[in-house]
């Protein structure tokens, strides 16, 4: 997006670096790379203003991976650029305008490949899935309930990319059927977690951990854990851009 909008994308660059990305670039239209230079300084910025720009973007064989969605856009323009994203065959996670652009494309299954992580809240995984988002929230007359693991299996399945469902209770799957739960609760509880730009930082983390060559369930699943990591290491007063700040004392903890 333009300028004034540009905070989700940098909140995503700043978890990709440190993340341990190392090369990072933030591609953003003309009138806000002023503003994002203002902001970052560790990442790159590259003029992206219509496809030809990403094409020429796309032709370093540095970028490893894509993250598209942030403060993105979901105007005609960037639909065009979500599907030369989607072309590229790169390793993508798609966040936020991104997943509101792909619930609008016809077919959007026929779209991802299996190195897309797509990391939905409830209200974006309902637009992708509504069927699947009401049987979640139904309750069955008699027998198990669906769970929210048995609804990312579906979901994974069925547009065949990993697909990551945020909440206190993240739940994630393949499409091979892998699954994993990653609970914020009870003694990892982190209800501060809540707060404006987590879930951009969070993509920003998994898109970082696909371009070192993570695969893309490991990714969605050890980026989930580092996310809750860092709000637990810094504790209640957190905003997002602390997130990014907090993953060195994770690394240092572990022994990394």
């Amino acid at each position: 997006s333009g300028a004034g909008r540009t905070g989700a994308a940098r909140l995503a660059a700043r978890g990709a670096l440190r993340v341990g990305a190392g090369l990072v670039t933030l591609a953003a239209p003309g009138e806000a790379l002023a503003e994002c230079a203002a902001h970052l300084t560790a990442a790159m910025l590259r003029r992206v203003d219509d496809v030809g720009d990403l094409l020429a973007l796309l032709e370093d064989p540095r970028i490893s991976a894509l993250g598209l969605g942030p403060g993105f856009g979901t105007g005609s323009r960037e639909a065009e650029l979500l599907r030369l994203a989607l072309d590229s065959d790169r390793p993508l996670v798609l966040d936020a305008d991104g997943l509101s652009l792909l619930a609008q494309l016809e077919a959007p299954f026929s779209r991802l490949h299996g190195d897309c992580v797509l990391t939905p809240h409830g209200g974006e995984f309902a637009r992708l899935f509504p069927d699947l988002a009401e049987k979640l929230a139904g309750r069955p007359p008699h027998g198990p309930g669906f769970s929210r693991i048995d609804a990312v299996r579906a979901a994974a399945a069925r547009f065949g990319a990993v697909v990551l469902l945020k909440g206190a209770d993240t739940a994630i799957a393949a499409p091979d059927g892998r699954a994993a739960m990653h609970a914020a609760l009870y003694d990892r509880a982190a209800p501060w977690l809540a707060t404006a730009g987590a879930g951009d930082v969070l993509a920003g983390i998994v898109a970082g951990l696909l371009a070192r060559g993570r695969p893309p369930f490991e990714a969605a699943s050890l980026g989930a854990w580092l996310h809750v990591e860092a709000a637990r290491v810094f504790g209640p007063g957190l905003i997002a851009e602390d997130l990014p700040e907090s993953l060195p004392a994770v690394f240092r903890g572990l022994g990394l």
